[in-house]
């Protein structure tokens, strides 16, 4: 089963009274235990479907499956994770990563220990006390991604979650995503501009376009799991990247033909 459909989505907004096309009639799935990477250039609608397919936001045109069920809103199934941490600075490590159960009425002991379990599959279980302010970069995007896992998604959506860290900090995420993805059994989608990235961590990466966003292109990233950037695996890694990248050059040349 798929645990994502996406069938002819369109999505525009209005800037000053103008429209902006934002997705163009985009079809997508992702089955389920895929991880699947999104890149594309700036401002080509990457963010825009991650937040449709999490029902964040409605589509124009078209219609969104979780697991053969139509997505109409907020959908308890998928997680989000954004580029920024967004954690709430008067509330505690732990009553931050419990805020989704709180909102769905979860009661407090089933929520801490929920929370408590994201935390330990984070590596931030020493951490329940702290607040934002006393957290590194990498321990608050850390405290973001165990926000979305309490609730026990099938579904993982991330925004460039890493974007803003150091690359040592960002390489260590990387492969403690994949360790999660291990342990939990999600669908991972995650919208990157790092092609090493999506490469190393993906069984596909797809390529948009430039805005209206549509995918243009896809490639398949055969090595096996689990992975590491040295030996065999390096040359594999470095051949995606180097298909991504010509892709990414011809989607871009296609746009300036039109």
């Amino acid at each position: 089963m798929d645990a994502i459909e996406l069938h002819d989505i369109s999505r525009s907004f209005s800037i000053d009274g103008a429209p902006l096309h934002v997705l163009d009639r985009l079809d997508l799935r992702v089955a389920e235990r895929e991880i699947v990477s999104i890149v594309g250039p700036n401002g080509c609608g990457k963010s825009t479907l991650l937040r449709v397919i999490s029902g964040l936001l409605a589509p124009d045109h078209g219609s969104v499956l979780a697991f053969d069920s139509t997505v109409a809103g907020p959908e308890p199934r998928i997680g989000l994770v954004f580029q920024e941490p967004r954690l709430l600075p008067w509330r505690d490590v732990l009553t931050n990563v419990a805020f989704p159960l709180e909102l769905a009425g979860v009661a407090r002991a089933e929520r801490e220990e929920r929370a408590r379990e994201a935390l330990r599959l984070t590596g931030l279980d020493g951490f329940a006390a702290a607040y934002p302010d006393q957290l590194s970069g990498g321990m608050a995007q850390r405290a973001a991604l165990a926000r979305a896992l309490a609730p026990e998604p099938d579904v993982l959506l991330l925004d460039e979650p890493f974007s803003a860290l150091d690359a040592m900090t960002r390489e260590r995420l990387d492969d403690e995503l994949l360790r999660l993805w291990g342990e939990t059994g999600s669908t991972i989608v995650l919208v990157t501009h790092s092609i090493s990235e999506a490469v190393f961590l993906s069984d596909r990466v797809l390529v948009m376009s430039q805005r209206p966003g549509r995918i243009v292109a896809e490639v398949a990233v055969e090595a096996e799991r689990p992975r590491s950037l040295s030996g065999s695996g390096a040359t594999m890694f470095s051949a995606a990247a180097d298909e991504v990248r010509a892709l990414l050059g011809r989607a871009d040349e296609r746009e300036v033909a039109a």
